[in-house]
């Protein structure tokens, strides 16, 4: 008797588990987006046009590219926030909206911990201080320490572009400020790519870019790189020195580096989120897609989503010092 009851209770709920196995195997049933808080043409958006079409052929379903600027990442952030857990939206968060605005920012329109879901970690990028090729020679800087001896006999003079408040390419202005005791004019866009044009074009004079945006820039002469911002020298530009090598005992203790990761609205289902870390994984594992990302100074990633959790905490602890030893404000 007790056989029975058990087969036919087993029998009973058969449908149920089934129907959600179905469910969970047809996602994505309609179009995916993934935002980038940021203007097209920065490492982001680079980032994440890189692996949406990996995504759209392993799922079959469209990955769209969807991007929201404004207030240092913080509005694309913030909508994804808002967003329903069923897997149709995705982030492509940074250190910035991530680990540096929490800090910065006296009031966040989001939980940058309890709104999301950390997926995985795209990949990590140095930042590089890029100089105007005009405004080298006008102010006749060749090297880092050129930089702060210009800086220091013009101040408020030389400005430095940003892709917004708070996000790396900021702060690694702000904490090379800090510690050269030099004043430059912050002027933030509302993305690497818009600060770029204004760079190339003679408008600002200088910017700390992640590297894979302003590479080309580098590679084309029409943007002069300095050194890159990281603990070690760059496999894509070997050549160049670290700001830490370059700048003298003022700058020996320097570093600030950028990451870019995927991450879901909280309540996004664990097979969803699993499923698409281990597609990004395996994209970011292709050869062709792997030395294309390395060329451009980016370190590829796809770790596990609890990895990624880790790496979050820790990076919001340290860059809740950084921002409180360089002073920063928004402007």
């Amino acid at each position: 008797m007790s056989l029975n009851r058990r087969t036919l209770l087993a029998a009973a709920t058969l449908p149920a588990w089934a129907g959600l196995a179905r469910a969970q195997a047809a996602w994505p049933t309609k179009p995916v987006r993934i935002v980038v808080p940021f203007a097209a043409g920065g490492t982001t958006d680079i980032l994440a046009r890189a692996i949406a079409p990996e995504l759209q052929r392993a799922f079959g379903q469209s990955f769209v590219v969807d991007n929201k600027p404004g207030a240092g990442g913080n509005n694309g952030a913030a909508e994804v926030a808002k967003a329903a857990g069923d897997g149709t939206t995705l982030l492509m968060g940074t250190v910035g909206t991530h680990a540096i605005n929490p800090a910065l920012y006296p009031k966040m329109p989001y939980d940058h911990v309890k709104d999301f879901v950390p997926v995985t970690l795209v990949a990590g990028v140095p930042n590089v201080l890029v100089v105007n090729p005009a405004s080298a020679q006008k102010y006749n800087v060749n090297t880092v320490v050129d930089l702060i001896r210009a800086a220091k006999a013009n101040p408020g003079r030389l400005n430095v572009a940003s892709s917004g408040n708070g996000t790396s390419i900021h702060l690694s202005a702000e904490l090379f400020k800090t510690l050269t005791g030099t004043f430059m004019l912050h002027l933030p866009y509302r993305g690497s790519g818009p600060a770029l044009i204004d760079l190339i074009a003679g408008n600002v004079d200088l910017m700390f870019d992640n590297l894979p945006s302003a590479m080309p820039h580098i590679k084309s002469g029409k943007l002069k790189a300095l050194a890159v911002t990281s603990g070690q020298r760059s496999a894509a530009l070997p050549e160049l020195p670290t700001i830490a090598e370059a700048g003298g005992a003022l700058l020996r203790n320097y570093e600030a580096s950028s990451w870019f990761g995927l991450l879901a609205p909280a309540g996004t289902p664990p097979e969803v989120v699993n499923r698409v870390q281990q597609e990004v994984a395996k994209a970011l594992a292709q050869p062709a897609i792997k030395e294309r990302l390395q060329s451009q100074g980016a370190i590829p990633s796809g770790n596990t989503p609890a990895d990624f959790a880790k790496f979050i905490a820790a990076e919001t602890a340290k860059w809740a010092q950084v921002v409180k030893a360089s002073g920063a404000k928004i402007d």
